[in-house]
């Protein structure tokens, strides 16, 4: 299990000031082979920032043949839910995550699949029909929307694929305003060729959906607040040091709170294991941070400070059973009051 508890000092280069007391992350992974049988995972070298991931992947045919396969890049699912609000890095952008790849140095051009679903029907023929985009945050959706039909609008509203928008003030007689509400699925994908007793070299990098809430929401009053403490506990394997870090914070702050905000990262691992021998041969982990004014703390197995701004970790026949959640806390004052 991934259970070393790393707690340092973290920065971020361009921390987001959140307008809402939380936005959530959304988890990202990696590659999908649509053929695992004849391709291993060779090594993967994944870093994780909150400005970037960056995966690099070296994978091997094992046969005599050359195989065939689709790779496939799952873009986390994004929904027009006014209830919820995702930390998006690109929200205009169908690939809003800035998703680009690399096939042995060659800059590969994915295609993008993306359907839309209400109520887990497929809407995406609606929406094409009414030349309205996709992506459910996009000012462009939001302007094809008030130019639907009367008739469509009611159905769709109905249908629950849009909702009246909550910010709107619709007076008698005013003409109702709309905003999505349904989900997006994307995936990115390409044909790919491993050719025979071969390795292929495969580069991906985007911009992580880095969550965050205004202040510390596991600890108020003086004390570790239960569930949210409990949950994180387990979630980001907090330690001793991290906690002793938060309490000092509190006690140099005269309104009795630690003054900072949370910021989290969500990395899919687990798909790693989708390969032939089900392991990763090589493994590597690398966590950047910046200034000593933040506070980290995730999971993992003999992590070691590995440069001024990183910590890693790395392992051999890696089964990747857990994904990984990072916890950063940043200082909510340009001072820093980190441990």
């Amino acid at each position: 299990m991934l259970r070393t508890v790393l707690t340092a000092a973290l920065a971020l280069l361009a921390a987001p000031a959140f307008a809402n007391d939380s936005v959530a992350e959304l988890g990202t992974g990696g590659l999908i082979l649509s053929r695992s049988d004849a391709v291993a995972m060779q090594s993967e070298d994944l870093f994780i920032s909150p400005e970037k991931v960056t995966v690099d992947y070296v994978f091997h045919n094992n046969t005599d043949k050359d195989v065939d396969a689709i790779v496939a890049f799952p873009m986390p699912d994004i929904s027009g839910d006014p209830e919820e609000m995702p930390a998006i890095p690109e929200n205009q952008s169908d690939n809003f995550l800035g998703f680009e790849v690399t096939i042995d140095g060659i800059a590969a051009k994915p295609q993008l699949e993306q359907k839309v679903f209400a109520l887990g029907i497929d809407i995406s023929a609606d929406l094409k029909a009414q030349n309205v985009p996709f992506n459910p945050f996009g000012d462009a959706a939001k302007a094809a929307l008030a130019k639907l039909p009367k008739a469509v609008a009611e159905d769709w509203e109905n249908r629950g694929i849009i909702i009246q928008d909550p910010e709107s003030d619709n007076g008698a007689g005013a003409t109702p305003s709309y905003t999505p509400f349904w989900q997006l699925r994307s995936t990115y994908w390409w044909r790919s060729t491993f050719p025979a007793n071969k390795d292929v070299h495969v580069s991906h990098r985007y911009k992580p959906s880095v969550g965050g809430t205004s202040s510390v929401s596991f600890f108020s009053e003086g004390q570790f607040q239960s569930p949210q403490y409990d949950t994180y506990k387990t979630r980001y394997c907090m330690d001793q040091t991290f906690e002793n870090a938060v309490r000092k914070a509190a006690k140099a702050n005269p309104d009795g709170y630690p003054k900072y905000y949370e910021s989290r990262i969500a990395y899919i691992l687990t798909t790693g294991g989708n390969w032939a021998t089900g392991t990763i041969g090589n493994f590597k982990l690398t966590i950047d941070k910046g200034s000593a004014g933040n506070l980290v703390s995730f999971c993992g197995d003999n992590v070691r400070k590995v440069g001024p701004t990183t910590f890693g970790m790395t392992a051999k026949d890696f089964y990747p059973e857990h994904d990984i959640d990072i916890l950063l806390l940043v200082p909510s004052d340009s001072g820093g009051n980190g441990g």
